[in-house]
C-alpha cells in the first residue's frame, strides 16, 4: 500500500476518534487540518501531529497535496463539504450518516461519480475485526440462514436544546445518530432493505427523536428488532439468530468478542484491537484507491443511499422534518 496524505475536515469530537486511529495506520500521513476557525486547527493539528492548519474548508480542499479527506462536521453539511472536496478531486470519506436525506445522498454519489473519485460512508463499526469475522461466520453458515437481527444503541445525556444531539437544525435525535449503527448492521446481514417498517418515535420537547423502537420486516420472512435512544442507556447488544443457532456482539458497535451457540456447542472469539478503532475504514479507504476503486465494495454508494431512504421513511412516518429540507 503507498502512502496517502489524509486532511480532517471540521476537527471536532467525532474527528478526534478518527485521528486517534489514523495515527495507528503506518502508511497514512497525517497531512493537514481543516477549520472555519484557524486557532481550533492549529490546536488539532498539534495534538495529532499533523503538517498543515488551515482556517478554512476551501483550504483545505485546495491543497494539492491532499489525497483523502474525512469530513467530521455534524449531519446537515456533510453534503456542502464532501462535494467542496470531491469537486477537488479528493478521494472522501464521510462520517456517518452520510447526510440528512437521500436527495442529498443521490447529489452526493453524482458528484464522485461525475469527478470519477472515491466516496464512503464512514460505518467505522463495519470494518472491525469482530464484524469481518461475523461476515465469514454467516458466510460459512455457522448459524444457517438468518432470521432475526436484535439490536439496541442507546444512552441517556442531558437535553441541551443547543446541542448537536437535540437541536432540528443540526438533524438531532436518536435515529441519524445512533439507530444507524442497527440499521446498517441488518442492511450488512440480510443484504438489502426491508420491505415494511414499523416505528413509533418518542419526540422529546426540542423536536427530535429521543426514542426510536423498530420492526423490520422482509418478504422473504426474516424480521428485525432494533431501539435506539439518547435518553435511555440500553445494553448495546446485538443478536444474530439463525435456523440453526446464533451470534451475540457485546458492546456490538465497538465489540472485540463474538459469541457463537450452534450445534457444534459454544465457542467465543476475542478479536481485540488499538487505538479507537475508527483506523479500519481508512486502510478499507486506502485499499480501494490502490486498487483503483472509487467506491468500497464493503459499503457501496447504492447501499448507503438505500439506508438513508429507510430512515427518510421512519421519520416521514413520524412527521419528523429538519430546517435544512
Amino acid at each position: 500500500m503507498r502512502q496517502y496524505k489524509w486532511g480532517i475536515l471540521a476537527p471536532g469530537k467525532i474527528a478526534n476518534k478518527f485521528a486517534e486511529g489514523l495515527a495507528v495506520v503506518p502508511d497514512a500521513v497525517r497531512y493537514a487540518i481543516g477549520s472555519r476557525d484557524k486557532d481550533r486547527a492549529k490546536a488539532f493539528a498539534e495534538k495529532y501531529g499533523y503538517e498543515k492548519a488551515y482556517g478554512s474548508y476551501e483550504e483545505l480542499a485546495a491543497d494539492p497535496s491532499v489525497d483523502i479527506v474525512y469530513v467530521a462536521t455534524p449531519h446537515p453539511w456533510h453534503e456542502e463539504a464532501a462535494i467542496l472536496c470531491m469537486n477537488h478531486g479528493k478521494a472522501v470519506i464521510c462520517e456517518k450518516p452520510i447526510a440528512v436525506n437521500a436527495r442529498q445522498v443521490e447529489r452526493m454519489a453524482e458528484c464522485a461519480r461525475k469527478n470519477k473519485v472515491f466516496l464512503m460512508e464512514a460505518m467505522w463499526t463495519r470494518f472491525l475485526p469482530t464484524l469481518c469475522k461475523t461476515r465469514e461466520l454467516l458466510a460459512n453458515g455457522a448459524i444457517g440462514n438468518e432470521r432475526l437481527v436484535c439490536a439496541d444503541f442507546g444512552f441517556r445525556t442531558n437535553v441541551n436544546p443547543e446541542g448537536r444531539l437535540f437541536a432540528l437544525p443540526y438533524a438531532g435525535g436518536s435515529l441519524l445518530d445512533v439507530g444507524i449503527y442497527n440499521l446498517s448492521l441488518c442492511s450488512m446481514i440480510y443484504g438489502k432493505q426491508p420491505d415494511q417498517v414499523q416505528s413509533r418515535m418518542t419526540i422529546g420537547s426540542t423536536g427530535v427523536d429521543e426514542e426510536c423502537p423498530l420492526l423490520l420486516s422482509y418478504k422473504d420472512g426474516q424480521s428485525a428488532l432494533l431501539f435506539s435512544a439518547i435518553r435511555l442507556a440500553t445494553a448495546h447488544e446485538a443478536k444474530i439468530i439463525g435456523e440453526t443457532g446464533r451470534i451475540e456482539l457485546p458492546d456490538y458497535w465497538h465489540a472485540t468478542k463474538i459469541k457463537l451457540f450452534n450445534n457444534d456447542g459454544a465457542k467465543e472469539f476475542d478479536l481485540p484491537y488499538e487505538a479507537s478503532g475508527y483506523q479500519f475504514e481508512a486502510i478499507e479507504v486506502m485499499r480501494c484507491l490502490d486498487e483503483g476503486l472509487t467506491e468500497s465494495p464493503l459499503m457501496p454508494l447504492d447501499e448507503s443511499l438505500a439506508l438513508i431512504r429507510t430512515m427518510d421513511l421512519i421519520r416521514k412516518d413520524n412527521n419528523l422534518r429538519f430546517p435544512c429540507e
